[in-house]
């Protein structure tokens, strides 16, 4: 059993922490449905839900906190096991294992997509709900709006280097936007867990168990 006791900063090792580690690839064009799959339900895989068509959501903390108190419950009562992740604000970075990966990402997307579209509407936020009614897939007719992209770009982390490379990848994000100067600044990611501070959720740092 391997533990992830401290990160090395990338930006030490010579890494380019503007772009995701050479095992996989990520943009805003190569989200939704793709050939990307979670290949090994059991194992940890690096996801990132995005809003549909990139509108920005999250910079309301009650709508972050809807993703934080649901990947909570999932931690408590489904065996998710959350080893980081980051919210910016139209999309959220995370990796994830659980034995039925696969429908734990599906029933997350599909709860918090339902609290968030019900927050926006008590909070009279009518120009974002027009927008998702708007931009809806022709194929969702479950439903008015349509909140999250389709599909979680999933990809298998395969070993512990891998894990690391995308941790630093994941809390650098803020810091490569501009936002913070450093990634313990920024506030909805577990950067801070990684560095004996209290973050806002628990993270699972055991590798291969």
């Amino acid at each position: 059993m391997l533990r992830i006791i401290e990160l090395v900063p990338m930006r030490r090792m010579g890494t380019n922490l503007t772009n995701p580690p050479a095992a996989f690839s990520y943009s805003e064009n190569s989200m939704g449905r793709s050939r990307y799959k979670i290949t090994e339900d059991h194992a940890p895989h690096f996801l990132t839900f995005t809003v549909l068509n990139w509108m920005a959501v999250f910079t309301r903390p009650e709508t972050v906190h809807i993703l934080l108190d649901a990947m909570i419950w999932r931690q408590r009562n489904k065996g998710v096991k959350v080893y980081g992740y980051v919210v910016l604000e139209n999309h959220m970075h995370c990796i994830l294992q659980a034995p039925d990966l696969r429908q734990q990402v599906h029933d997350f997307k599909a709860f918090t997509a339902k609290e968030i579209l019900l927050c926006l509407e008590e909070h009279k936020v009518e120009r974002l709900l027009e927008l998702f009614a708007f931009f809806k897939k022709a194929h969702k007719i479950d439903s008015r709006h349509q909140f999250w992209q389709e599909g979680s770009h999933p990809q298998l982390m395969q070993n512990e280097e891998m894990l690391r490379q995308t941790l630093d990848y994941i809390h650098f994000n803020p810091v490569k936007r501009g936002y913070v100067d450093d990634p313990l600044h920024w506030r909805y990611s577990s950067a801070r867990n990684y560095h004996d501070q209290e973050g806002l959720i628990p993270i699972y740092t055991e590798w291969g168990s």
